[in-house]
C-alpha cells in the first residue's frame, strides 16, 4: 500500500462501489438482528433478501458480487482508456491487466484457506476475488483489441456459448440439459478442472468454468464506462437517460429468458448477468445523476471512503477481529442500551469501526492497489 495521488475519476463510480461494500462489511447483520427481535413480516422480508437461494432464485444480496464486477468494467475506460490515450503501448498494458488478474486470484486463495502450509485436498482455490481477477483479466483482454461493437458481439457471444454449454450437456447420467446442482454440466466440468476442494463438494459458486459469463458482466461494466466517458459534459442527462432505457431492457429480458434458462448465482447463468446487469446499470445511472450531473456529493462521502479501499476492507477480515475490535470501543453502550437492541447497536458500530479505519487511510491517501 502506497500513497497515490486522487486524479480527476467518476465520484458516482467510487460512491457506488462503496455502497456495494456496505453490504459485504456487515450492514445485512442490522436487518438479521431486526428480524430475529421483532419477527415482524417488514424486518423477515428484508432479511430474507440478505440469505442467497439455495440454488435457483434471485434475491438483493445474489447482486452484491456481480455489482462490483460490473463497476471494474465500468472503471477501465477511466484507467486503461487512459493510458491509451496517453500513449501507453499494449503490450505493456496487457501485461499490467495480466498482472493485476493473477494477483487478485492469488489473494482470493489466501482469503479462503489463510497463510498456512495444507495438503492440496483441503486447499479451496475458487475465490469471489478470484472470479473477479479472471473476467475481469479477459473483459480487459478484449477491451484492448476490439471496438465498443466488438465488446457487444463478444458479450452475447459468451452469454449464448454458456447456454448452449449447460443446454446440450450434462453431468454423465443425468439427462441432457439437467440444471440440478448434481446433474449441470459446469459443476461436472469444475469438479474435474479443479484441485483441492469444492465449497460444495460437488459444486463451487466460484468454480472456474462460470467465469465464462462472469466476463459478460464486466464487459457490460466496460461498455457503460465507454458511453459515460464519451458523453460530453452538455449531454450527460442524456447519458443517464440511455442507461436507464439499457437497465430496464436487459431485465426484462433476463425475465423472459428466465423462463428456459433460471436464474442461478451458482452458475451464474446467462439470465442471471442480464437481471444484474440491468439492476447494476439502473444503479450507476441514479448515482451518475444524483452525484455527477445534479452536484449532490456530500451525501456519497461515506460510501465513496469505502470504495476506494474496496479491496483492503475484504481482505482485512483475514488479518483483523472486527468483532473484537467493535466490543473494546463499544462493549459499554452494548451494555447501557441491553437486550434485544445491543445486537443490532453493535452492528452498527461494527460498520462505524471499520469505516474510521478507511477513513483514516482515506484521508492520508493510503489506498491499497493492486
Amino acid at each position: 500500500m502506497k500513497p497515490i495521488i486522487i486524479s480527476e475519476r467518476l465520484y458516482s463510480l467510487d460512491a457506488l462501489r462503496g455502497f456495494d461494500m456496505f453490504w459485504i462489511i456487515g450492514a445485512e447483520e442490522i436487518f438479521h438482528h431486526l428480524s430475529e427481535i421483532t419477527n415482524s413480516p417488514f424486518w423477515n422480508v428484508l432479511s430474507e433478501q440478505f440469505h442467497h437461494p439455495a440454488w435457483h432464485g434471485f434475491v438483493f444480496y445474489d447482486l452484491i458480487f456481480p455489482l462490483f464486477l460490473f463497476l471494474a468494467g465500468v472503471a477501465t475506460p477511466y484507467s486503461i482508456g487512459k493510458q491509451l490515450e496517453k500513449g501507453s503501448k499494449k503490450k505493456a498494458l496487457l501485461f499490467r491487466v495480466v498482472k493485476r488478474g493473477l494477483i487478485l486470484v492469488l489473494l482470493g486463495i489466501v482469503y479462503n484457506n489463510g497463510l498456512k502450509i495444507s495438503p492440496l485436498e483441503e486447499i479451496r482455490f475458487g475465490s469471489v476475488l478470484g472470479r473477479i481477477g479472471l473476467a475481469y483479466m479477459f473483459a480487459n483482454i478484449i477491451y484492448l483489441y476490439f471496438k465498443q461493437r466488438g465488446l457487444i458481439i463478444w458479450f452475447v457471444a459468451l452469454l449464448l456459448g454458456y447456454w448452449f454449454l449447460l443446454l446440450f450437456n450434462s453431468t454423465p447420467g443425468y439427462p441432457i440439459g439437467d440444471l440440478s446442482i448434481e446433474g449441470n454440466f459446469v459443476s461436472y466440468l469444475d469438479r474435474l478442472i479443479i484441485p483441492g476442494r469444492l465449497y460444495l463438494g460437488i459444486h463451487d459458486p466460484e468454480g472456474l468454468v462460470a467465469t465464462i459469463p462472469a466476463i459478460s458482466t464486466a464487459l457490460l461494466g466496460i461498455f457503460v464506462g465507454n458511453l459515460l466517458k464519451e458523453t460530453p459534459a452538455d449531454k450527460k442527462k442524456s447519458a443517464a437517460l440511455k442507461l436507464i432505457v439499457l437497465g430496464v431492457s436487459l431485465i426484462i429480458l433476463a425475465q423472459i429468458w428466465n423462463l428456459v434458462f433460471p436464474l442461478n448465482k451458482n452458475l451464474w447463468t446467462s439470465s442471471f448477468v442480464l437481471q444484474c446487469g440491468g439492476i447494476s446499470t439502473l444503479l450507476m445511472a441514479v448515482f451518475y445523476y444524483i452525484i455527477d450531473i445534479l452536484g449532490f456529493k456530500k451525501w456519497a462521502f461515506f460510501f465513496k471512503v469505502i470504495g476506494m479501499n474496496a479491496i483492503l476492507i475484504y481482505m482485512s477480515k483475514i488479518f483483523i477481529d472486527w468483532a473484537y475490535t467493535t466490543n473494546a470501543f463499544f462493549e459499554w453502550l452494548s451494555q447501557l442500551v441491553g437486550n434485544p437492541y445491543n445486537a443490532v447497536v453493535m452492528s452498527f458500530c461494527y460498520i462505524v469501526v471499520q469505516w474510521g479505519l478507511l477513513y483514516i487511510l482515506y484521508k492520508k491517501k493510503l489506498f491499497l492497489r493492486v
